[in-house]
């Protein structure tokens, strides 16, 4: 009971109230220096929108870590919390000065190399899938660059709607931390709860706020995508303390990659579009899944739960295939499946149905149509909280 408090609750509780309260300030500074995000004919926003909901999110998580350092030894998450600082600060600059794709491409890959040398998280391990098991320095170095910088950049393109980016950010650090919880990795469950609770804040104004909203901006999303790097080299390394649930026959590549599968899947076939309309990777543009469920008529709030139940659904069908004792090759088959399912053909089996006015995209009309909560009672009650 004792270590669940130290390294749950307490952390928990001080990261909540930490962002909690520096919402407000931030917030304050957003507007008077007028770091906003602008509409466009891209964006959904119809107003200017303050954009360092980022700063939020390091701060809870800085002071609870800081705190707790006081009772548990927090000093491995030490580098971990400096590379986020570092992506915080990248994305911030990017929302201010707009940097060019490549300037921040290389940012990344620099971070990516610092995380390997200082931290020595690398996928130079893949734990029994296809046969293999130690990767040589050579192979593993390029993969891991690779897999770090293209998470980082699937979670900043996911921040297309309200609650979508810190309500995936929320879900998959409560399985990672989990499943980290599990194997009894207590460093990394305290970086899941505390970002957990430092996001809970930022989601209830960017969710039911209008006065009070703020987006996460790219500071935001590079520091979630850079957390998230971090869980998944952790499953990954050669000394991780799965290797125990690797004889159960548990496929932990194929775990991680569930968990981060409609953000991996939905990059990886809008970037492979757009190379094919031979247009840059990184041109902008309203193909994402969010994007679909809203032209079909969800709203905000009705696209995020919809698209984390389909992600949830992809963990839940690669749990499946393990326990009913298919081998590790086959959990990933079953996850990349399940995640081309939910991806590419929602996205193109919805558009070739629209266009022949077919009952699927009708009944996707309908329930998008019921997502649209009539604001008042407890919506209303939960405005005016988070406005005051």
């Amino acid at each position: 009971m004792s270590s669940v408090v130290f390294y749950i609750l307490v952390p928990f509780v001080v990261a909540l109230v930490a962002s909690s309260w520096v919402f407000p300030k931030i917030l304050n500074i957003a507007l008077k220096k007028n770091i906003v995000d602008n509409p466009d004919a891209r964006k959904l926003q119809r107003v200017p929108v303050p954009v360092l909901g980022g700063m939020v999110v390091l701060f809870g998580i800085l002071v609870a870590l800081c705190i707790c350092q006081l009772f548990i030894d927090c000093s491995s998450l030490f580098t971990v919390v400096l590379a986020m600082s570092v992506m915080l600060y990248v994305g911030t600059m990017d929302d201010i000065l707009n940097l060019s794709a490549y300037t921040r491409f290389l940012l990344e890959i620099l971070m990516a190399l610092t995380i390997i040398y200082t931290c020595g998280y690398s996928i130079d391990n893949l734990h029994g899938l296809w046969g293999i098991y130690t990767l040589p320095i050579y192979l593993s170095m390029p993969l891991t660059v690779i897999a770090v910088v293209g998470i980082v950049n699937a979670i900043n393109l996911i921040d297309g709607v309200d609650g979508y980016s810190s309500g995936y950010c929320i879900m998959a650090c409560m399985i990672f931390g989990l499943f980290f919880c599990i194997i009894r990795d207590m460093p990394m469950v305290m970086l899941a709860v505390v970002c957990i609770a430092s996001l809970i804040p930022f989601f209830l104004h960017n969710v039911f706020g209008l006065s009070s909203k703020m987006f996460i901006g790219d500071g935001g999303t590079l520091l979630m995508g850079c957390v998230m790097s971090i869980f998944v080299l952790n499953v990954l390394k050669s000394d991780t303390l799965c290797l125990e649930y690797c004889e159960w026959g548990i496929g932990l590549v194929p775990l991680a990659l569930a968990i981060l599968c409609i953000p991996v899947f939905d990059t990886v076939r809008v970037m492979t579009m757009r190379i094919l309309r031979k247009t840059s990777p990184f041109h902008a543009d309203k193909t994402h899944l969010h994007h679909l469920f809203i032209e079909v008529g969800f709203s905000h709030i009705g696209t995020t739960i919809s698209i984390l139940t389909l992600n949830c659904l992809v963990v839940l069908g690669w749990y499946i295939s393990y326990k009913c004792g298919a081998n590790i090759d086959v959990q990933l088959y079953v996850v990349i499946g399940l995640s081309l399912l939910v991806t590419v053909g929602l996205y193109y089996g919805m558009h070739y149905c629209e266009k022949r006015n077919w009952w699927p995209y009708r009944l996707m009309q309908k329930i998008g149509g019921m997502t649209h909560v009539e604001r008042k009672g407890v919506y209303l009650w939960l405005r005016r909280l988070m406005d005051r």
